[in-house]
């Protein structure tokens, strides 16, 4: 029997397996520009959309994803599932799994429990998301919108700004980025680091002004509010002295270079409201929409790869 196709993080996939599947992006990306945006890669599978923690950019793109290589996708509710009748979340994922599913996506709000699932599932598993610890997909999405925006990745310079210590988008993104040889600065305050953090061996600065004008890639982190036990910073003023996007501070950006947010921006915090207005006109610097519409490729992709 072959090995199944989890996808709990992207340490285990070498630069050509990454580059197979950036390869792959653009013939999915290809076919959305069709008038018919659909194509029978997984007739007959069935995919669970399985998110215990709110989402709308990954869950939706997975489910357009899964719809455009016609496969049947059900999304799961806990709010309207056993769950509230006091049933433990892997007793659900084996209900699920006895209607003999091909896939579950999960995002859950513990790091690392999706790797418990995927070891008591028989079926691939993605991570859609989980806790502080991983985000593979989206790690995916932003190298690929970068693969997209430059002639070649080595020695690319890229800048991750603000909230770190929570972010799990930062944390797939900076061991993605290294391995495919991206130059990678972390710009953020002692306050939103993490402990330990120089097992990422990464360039650390404490303002944006720092790097602005040296940058390929501005990469702005949401302020992860949601999962912070207390207030790391101490104003918004503060935040956007040393660390928000600012109209001059996008003026100092080199020719060619891009922005890049997971979203949702926290317009006035991350990135200010002149600049996020700029994004029709912002001579295509800012790269937030094809971020998302980037996604939904990729995710074709993914679902690809692991059912394939």
């Amino acid at each position: 029997m072959d090995e199944k196709k989890d996808i709990l993080s992207l340490d285990k996939f070498s630069v050509k397996e990454i580059n197979d599947l950036l390869e792959k992006t653009d013939s999915f990306a290809e076919i959305l520009k069709r008038d018919v945006k659909k194509v029978p890669a997984l007739r007959g599978k069935t995919i669970i959309n399985l998110f215990f923690e709110p989402s709308t950019r990954t869950k939706v793109s997975f489910e357009i994803a899964a719809k455009r290589l016609s496969a049947d996708l059900i999304n799961f509710s806990e709010s309207s599932s056993s769950l509230k009748k006091g049933e433990s979340e892997i007793d659900t994922l084996k209900t699920i799994n006895a209607m003999k599913v091909d896939l579950i996506i999960i995002r859950h709000s513990d790091s690392g429990y999706i790797n418990y699932f995927a070891d008591a599932l028989p079926v691939p598993v993605i991570n859609a998301g989980d806790g502080k610890h991983e985000h593979p997909t989206q790690a995916l999405l932003d190298l690929y919108t970068i693969y997209k925006s430059f002639p070649g990745l080595t020695g690319l310079k890229i800048g991750i700004v603000g909230d770190i210590l929570n972010s799990r988008v930062a944390r797939s993104d900076i061991k993605l980025f290294k391995k495919m040889g991206m130059d990678v600065t972390v710009i953020a305050p002692s306050m939103l680091i993490p402990e330990n953090f120089s097992f990422f061996d990464v360039k650390i600065a404490a303002g944006i002004d720092e790097v602005i004008s040296e940058v390929d890639v501005l990469y702005m982190l949401r302020m992860q509010f949601e999962r912070q036990d207390k207030k790391y910073y101490p104003s918004i003023s503060e935040y956007n002295k040393f660390l928000s996007l600012d109209l001059p501070r996008f003026n100092m950006m080199k020719t060619g270079s891009i922005i890049m947010h997971p979203g949702p921006v926290n317009t006035g915090l991350e990135i200010s409201s002149e600049v996020m207005e700029m994004e029709e006109s912002g001579k295509g610097k800012i790269k937030i929409n094809t971020q998302v519409t980037n996604g939904v490729a990729v995710r074709m992709a993914v679902l690809y790869y692991a059912l394939s």
